[in-house]
């Protein structure tokens, strides 16, 4: 998205037309009625004139959720510079249906028209056949420019960066500068920051735009810049991007190759849908859910099924492996028939214990709170914690136990082995994020199936062992 599309919204010249209500979800629900009733009242001129002084995101929304033969229609009501902007904003199920149903000169002005990494991200998302067709059709420039992104690793900076910035040399007068940015500004992501390069093309400084508008109209570009610049290479993770534009508050992070000629910039629209992307995943992870970058609503059953089914079998087998631990045990439960009744307690606590000491240590490693180095340090305090909460919770039961059931013995038990299984649960949470995170696996997604092995059989094997013991079996 460029820095041009917020224009819309500061225009005195373009009449608002206000919903009932200034709740986002109500405003929705107005336009989608709204538009719902001039489209199938064939009031064309009524409809386009509805849409006209609305932001992008709001067409792309209400768009979004009128009936498929009615997209079409609201969709070719807009201007061309307006629906390159919607396009851009709308989910790729229905970025594809529009394609189907557009004619082939309308494809082309309205790729021609998208920033390169709007239009690179969309060719991810569409079917490979599509994406070909659609770059064969593009103009040399914007065929060359889509090449350079789709030539660079997915989830790194050079996929989600835009070749359309400013760059100026350090020899440029202040005057020369700006008669440039008039020149380029249309073509250009943003403009809040200007990149200064040499011959080679390789980015030695940065000036923003208000440094470059208040200072003297002979002043040199090298005299005003900044040498100390932050960028990023092509190959860095798009999350690390994410984490230097976070920390240093930019609208725009340079991005250079391998020989620090700058190449591109990421922009801070482009951060918050990587941000929203990732923290997706990692939810996704957390559940057990392999993401494969699609939306998951959007799957058919068949690939929500193949996502869910490698963990569900993980999980399968680790409950086979409780049965026989279980089943190992016959003798001490068919002496104390009560023990079985706390099983399911005592093995659901501790995954919920581990769960939330491996949420906060894969959070931490996420923002880079916590680091491999100080491992140690958080997965001690993590079980102390473990200890702390489990002896808390361990009173507890052995208080209801011991009034529920009336026996003592299998009152204590049970509160010595939920104190146990909270801090071996606590400790496998810590720990395992950071096993896995030193293997360059995800721990997210490799933390909860083991964690649950180790809290389900462990912990019934601690509390059968317990019982064994303390009852004298």
């Amino acid at each position: 998205m460029r820095e041009r599309d917020l224009e819309r919204e500061h225009d005195p010249s373009v009449e608002t037309v206000m919903p009932p209500t200034h709740s986002n979800k109500a405003y929705q629900e107005w336009l989608h009625d709204r538009l719902c009733l001039l489209i199938e009242d064939q009031d064309f001129e009524a409809a386009k004139a509805l849409l006209v002084p609305i932001q992008p995101p709001d067409v792309a929304d209400a768009i979004e959720t009128l009936p498929d033969k009615a997209q079409v229609i609201a969709f070719r009501l807009l201007a061309k510079d307006q629906a390159i902007e919607v396009y851009e904003h709308l989910q790729p199920r229905v970025q594809q249906a529009l394609i189907d149903d557009f004619k082939q000169p309308e494809v082309q002005s309205i790729f021609d028209g998208m920033s390169p990494d709007d239009r690179a991200r969309l060719f991810d998302e569409l079917p490979a056949k599509v994406a070909r067709q659609i770059v064969q059709q593009l103009t040399p420039t914007e065929r060359s420019a889509t090449a350079l992104l789709l030539g660079y690793k997915p989830g790194t900076a050079g996929r989600i960066m835009t070749p359309e910035y400013v760059s100026l040399k350090e020899a440029h007068t202040v005057t020369q500068a700006l008669e440039k940015i008039r020149r380029e500004a249309q073509q250009a992501e943003t403009i809040a920051y200007l990149y200064v390069t040499n011959t080679n093309r390789q980015l030695t400084g940065l000036l923003s735009l208000r440094e470059l508008v208040v200072a003297p109209p002979d002043q040199v570009i090298g005299a005003l810049m900044i040498r100390n610049v932050v960028f990023a290479h092509t190959d860095t993770d798009q999350e690390e991007v994410a984490r230097l534009i976070q920390r240093y508050d930019f609208v725009a992070l340079p991005i250079v190759d391998s020989e620090q000629r700058l190449v591109g910039i990421v922009t801070i629209d482009d951060v918050l849908d990587v941000l929203e992307q990732e923290t997706t995943e990692d939810i996704y992870a957390l559940g057990g859910v392999q993401s494969g970058g699609d939306s998951y609503f959007q799957s058919n059953l068949f690939t929500v099924a193949r996502k869910r089914v490698v963990w569900l079998m993980v999980l399968l087998v680790t409950n086979t492996m409780t049965a026989a631990v279980i089943s190992n045990q016959e003798e001490v439960l068919e002496r104390v028939i009560t023990l079985a009744a706390f099983i399911p307690l005592l093995i659901d606590t501790g995954g919920n214990v581990g769960a939330q000491s491996s949420t906060v240590v894969i959070r931490g490693l996420s923002t880079e709170e916590t680091r491999m180095k100080r491992a140690l340090w958080v997965i001690w305090r993590e079980a102390l914690a473990g200890t702390i909460l489990g002896i808390m919770l361990g009173v507890v039961v052995f208080i209801w136990a011991t009034v529920l059931y009336r026996e003592i013995g299998v009152a204590l038990v049970v509160g010595i082995s939920l104190s146990a299984i909270s801090a071996m649960a606590s400790l496998a949470g810590s720990a395992l994020p950071y096993l896995f995170n030193s293997f360059k696996l995800d721990p997210a997604l490799m933390s909860a199936p083991f964690i649950t092995t180790a809290v389900d059989v462990l912990g019934v094997l601690i509390y059968l062992n317990l019982a064994r013991v303390i009852l004298q079996l």
